[in-house]
């Protein structure tokens, strides 16, 4: 199933039949398809917990793209491309928003715990890039730790997450035009008599979305060249925000310090996570680089931990400048500077924020569609997305598909829409990798025993609930503690169960993760202690996407997965037999 083999001409990039979107046995016919929904219990148990492995993840499914990405990014594409795909929208936008009406000027805390709970998550996607450099991310890695069906959850979250923050930086680049032409930040949009949050269009962000993907698609290499030239420009456009505003700072803005109280502060931290998320799309770049083993953790560790500090200072910055009340919600610095007389630095603000949006966009149309690329490789969507295009070894196919979606609802869907229903689905996939490693290096098929994964699932779930208990009371009762000396103690001791009673069944081969598994566990605590932190409403969008991704599962990414595992399967059997019958028969 989409596979070249030696005596078959390749067939053309742009095709449209039916076999080249559901070639899976299960899609043949309508009689075919009954009996695979009849088996979907069946199959439901076969996916459920079926796992896949590093070769086939790295060799295998790579066969279904027909033609491989080329490798030309070193750890110098990977650094910056770390900056463009992470400063954006989040620090530019969001930071004023929460600001404003969450944490206060305590809003540098909040980037600080953000900041932490990210550093976590670098350090798990890390290893995971290195052992297994492919284009699916996060996809892949819980494909062979967790199995087909938490990949699947996580795939859907993957292409959420991946749809809605195109869109929702397509949007505030929008505004951020109309404040370098001195305008009004909604100005730009078109008025419309729809429901609130969804009633201005935004054109001019589904041209922008257009001309990203447009150049994404044409080259790999030429897409970091002009990621370089934008994000040095951004750079110089950050180190004069840092400055200029530490040069116009008054430490009376600063109080009150936490005008909302401590509960503002993650509400906020959950919300700012967004400008943390573009850093997974690293990840999917492993298949395109040249030495994975080295700079994938040059890269990404790199680029972070510069960002956190540069995050920081600046949320102190706009913190200084004003106070928190009058912050704007939409071009928070543009109109900072104004605010002290520095009416000129708004365009430059503008500018650089413009820039920085731009990579954010740039790298996003980038790495996502290498996620969708790897999920369509799974037949998980139809196999026509995992094509790769033969002269420009870019996943055409893909990128519009992201790019179209993406397009549509930022037409539609103001960015505090946005913005909720992407940190759950964010912080969901991290805590899942978080888990996923602790599995990688504590569980390995028919070497673990029984016993030893008996305790790794339970203390796990300690893990999991505890912190899920955490949260909830934090929800609840934010000025309380007696349910901290009951939740905290369980998480810590969930954590030094696998420490001291599971062996360690497997030793990273280049780059790990330090102090697991207390680093992992604690991400997985970070993650979800955020996510509590958000709203209802975002939980309710959330849980909405969730019930359409199951759906969508039950009837077609069930049989197609199962359809496409049982066909590796058959292969590998008949190389087997061809290979015993050449042994037999000799020279």
């Amino acid at each position: 199933m989409g596979e070249v083999g030696d005596n078959v001409q390749p067939r053309s990039y742009w095709r449209w039949k039916k076999q080249d979107f559901f070639p899976e046995e299960s899609f043949q016919n309508w009689g075919t398809y009954r009996f695979a929904l009849s088996q979907a219990h069946h199959r439901f148990k076969d996916r459920l917990i079926s796992r896949s492995n590093d070769a086939e993840e790295i060799e295998e499914l790579r066969k279904q793209s027909e033609n491989d990405m080329k490798r030309c990014l070193t750890w110098w594409d990977l650094t910056w491309f770390g900056f463009g795909s992470v400063i954006g929208a989040g620090i530019f936008v969001l930071t004023g928003q929460e600001a404003h009406d969450h944490a206060g000027p305590a809003i540098v805390l909040s980037y600080v715990a953000s900041g932490v709970s990210a550093m976590l998550s670098v350090f798990c996607y890390t290893e995971f890039a290195v052992e297994i450099p492919v284009a699916g991310g996060s996809f892949a890695y819980l494909r062979i730790e967790l199995g087909d069906f938490a990949a699947f959850i996580t795939a859907g979250n993957i292409l959420l997450e991946s749809i809605v923050g195109t869109a929702a930086v397509a949007r505030s680049w929008t505004s951020y035009f109309a404040t370098l032409l001195n305008r009004q930040p909604e100005s730009l949009r078109i008025h419309t008599s729809l429901t609130d949050g969804y009633n201005l269009l935004d054109p001019i962000a589904v041209a922008v979305l257009a001309i990203s993907a447009t150049i994404a698609m044409i080259s790999t290499r030429k897409t970091s060249y002009f990621n370089w030239i934008a994000s040095a420009i951004n750079t110089v456009v950050i180190v004069f925000v840092i400055v200029a505003g530490f040069a116009h700072a008054k430490t009376s803005n600063l109080t009150p310090f936490l005008p909302f109280g401590a509960k503002g502060i993650f509400q906020a931290a959950a919300i700012v996570y967004f400008a943390y998320g573009g850093f997974d799309n690293i990840a999917t770049m492993a298949e395109e680089t040249k030495d994975p083993a080295r700079d994938i953790p040059l890269g990404l560790l790199g680029s972070m931990s510069i960002i956190t500090v540069i995050y920081c200072l600046m949320a102190l910055a706009l913190a200084m400048m004003q106070k928190y009340a009058d912050i704007d919600r939409n071009a928070a610095y543009s109109v900072a500077f104004q605010s002290v007389g520095m009416k000129w630095a708004k365009y430059l603000v503008a500018l650089g924020a413009l820039k920085g949006m731009t990579t954010v966009l740039l790298v996003g149309a980038l790495g996502q569609p290498r996620y969708v690329t790897h999920i369509a490789r799974a037949h998980m969507i139809p196999p026509w997305f995992a094509l790769v295009h033969p002269k420009t070894g870019t996943p055409i196919n893909a990128t519009l598909l992201i790019t179209i979606l993406a397009a549509c609802i930022a037409l539609f869907s103001s960015l505090n829409v946005l913005a909720g229903l992407l940190s759950v689905s964010t912080l969901f996939v991290f805590m899942m990798m978080a888990v996923a490693l602790l599995v990688r290096r504590y569980y390995v098929k028919e070497i673990t025993s029984k016993v030893n994964l008996i305790k790794l699932v339970i203390f796990i779930l300690m893990i999991i609930a505890s912190s899920m208990a955490t949260a909830a009371y934090w929800g609840l009762t934010p000025n309380g503690w007696v349910g901290y000396t009951i939740t905290v103690p369980i998480w810590f001791l969930g954590t030094a169960g696998i420490s001291l009673f599971v062996p360690q069944q497997r030793t990273p081969k280049v780059w790990g993760v330090p102090l697991v598994p207390w680093f992992p566990s604690l991400s997985i605590a970070a993650n979800i202690f955020l996510m509590g932190s958000l709203g209802s409403t975002s939980f309710i969008r959330f849980g909405i996407c969730s019930i359409v991704m199951l759906l969508y599962y039950v009837f077609f990414g069930l049989h197609a997965t199962y359809d496409m595992a049982h066909q590796q399967d058959k292969l590998k059997s008949m190389k087997v037999d061809d290979d015993n019958i050449k042994q037999n028969v000799g020279p």
